[in-house]
């Protein structure tokens, strides 16, 4: 329950008719939501002068099971609607030039373990079996999910036959090279706060389109995942105006690892033709051992 709920429009929607406690903690929220994102039950409640039983009621009657999933409803609400400025200012008021080095390298190796202990094995694995029955598949992302879109091609292209790679285009554009596909294709959508309108609509588009649909976001509230058959949910951070992106890659890293186990005949016939041809075109450097 709750999981495709809008925090700020159901906290809007309510107001009128809230406690004075409960108004309380929902103004306090809206006008501080970075900060209410990160705050425990307790925290939160004595911040604005409740109880910690009044913040969980107050996440119920919003019309969440608990005050859990009212958080990561208001984390990934939060990060959407930031823009690179206030991320900017939130990242100065948690690091400084002296300690950005470990803080933000700690930060990629706290995301990566958290996807790999919260990942949804069975979505997956799903998504694998999919891959490996593809007619097409197509690769949508755009702004900074594109090197993460581009890395995924370049090694699926290896693996299958038909990957088409759809990266910052236009609405028009993407529908024109989208408008093909069906039942049998495969449409994998990338896109991290802040969600990209032109990756929902393909995902949108594909899935009305019979096609399977595969996101990888940080959540299954993401918008791109409300119409997905599989939900590969890798952690993204913040750092300054830039997104971190290590976990999503570990992830994608996965995904390629795990198809090519499967195909494994098929991409050792692939890599001999390759080889050969990276050798009588000299791709690679030669280096003397």
């Amino acid at each position: 329950m709750g999981n495709s709920i809008d925090v700020f429009a159901a906290i809007k929607n309510n107001y009128g008719s809230m406690s004075k406690g409960h108004r309380k903690i929902a103004e306090y929220i809206l006008e501080n939501y970075q900060k209410a994102s990160y705050m425990t039950a307790l925290s939160l409640g004595q911040t604005v002068g409740v109880s910690e039983s009044t913040v969980v009621r107050f996440a119920m009657e919003l019309g969440f099971d608990g005050y859990p999933g009212f958080q990561e409803n208001l984390k990934t609400a939060m990060k959407a609607k930031l823009t690179s400025v206030e991320r900017m200012e939130l990242a100065s008021s948690q690091m400084t030039r002296r300690d950005v080095y470990d803080k933000v390298m700690s930060l990629d190796i706290e995301l990566i373990r958290e996807t790999r202990d919260n990942g949804d094995r069975e979505a997956f694995d799903g998504a694998v079996d999919a891959l490996l029955g593809a007619k097409r598949i197509y690769i949508v992302a755009s702004r900074s999910a594109s090197p993460i879109a581009e890395f995924l091609r370049y090694y699926f292209s290896i693996i299958f036959d038909d990957v088409k790679l759809i990266v910052n285009v236009t609405t028009s554009d993407l529908l024109q090279r989208l408008f093909r596909v069906g039942e049998g294709d495969i449409v994998i959508g990338i896109s991290f706060p802040r969600y990209s309108k032109q990756t929902t609509i393909a995902m949108d588009y594909a899935s009305g389109n019979g096609a399977t649909v595969i996101a990888v976001t940080d959540s299954v509230h993401s918008p791109i995942a409300r119409n997905a058959d599989h939900v590969l949910a890798a952690g993204s951070g913040m750092v300054s105006f830039a997104d971190s992106l290590a976990a999503p890659l570990s992830l994608i890293n996965a995904l390629i690892a795990a198809v090519s186990l499967e195909k494994e005949k098929d991409i050792n016939r692939s890599f001999e033709t390759l080889e050969h041809l990276w050798d009588e075109y000299d791709v690679y450097e030669k280096t003397d051992k």
